[in-house]
């Protein structure tokens, strides 16, 4: 994939990867979660989880950049290819693990450690992403 001009089916393929990782480490902070918390009643409450405890607020940068990578994907290349080509450097230095570091790149550091299909997806996305 071109950083510069990336083909729609390059970045479905990248947006695909991207949704597999983040539901890898959802699924793994919900274990997490309700190993401290108890059980999550439904789906709805675990949405509701998500989006305002600071449990999961270390994924959220991760939620916005697929968003975004929705969103720009869905308009004119000529318009959004700037915008694309920021983004994919923008997700490539969200998704750096920090061993030593703290807010995203720790949190993902010790997830990638733990959670082998999280491990898996991010190769794939650093594939997908180059360099």
């Amino acid at each position: 994939m071109s950083v510069q001009n990336p083909s729609r089916a390059r970045l479905t393929e990248l947006f695909q990867a991207l949704l597999r990782l983040h539901k890898s480490l959802l699924d793994a902070e919900r274990v997490s979660y309700e190993r401290v918390h108890g059980r999550i009643e439904s789906n709805g409450a675990f949405l509701q989880l998500t989006l305002t405890d600071a449990w999961f607020a270390w994924l959220r940068p991760l939620s916005q950049a697929i968003s975004r990578l929705d969103e720009l994907s869905e308009e004119d290349p000529s318009a959004s290819g700037a915008g694309i080509t920021a983004l994919l450097a923008s997700i490539r230095s969200l998704l750096t693990p920090s061993e030593t570091g703290e807010g995203f790149g720790r949190h993902y550091y010790n997830a990638l450690q733990q959670v082998p299909e999280a491990g898996l997806a991010h190769a794939q996305v650093k594939a997908l992403l180059g360099s």
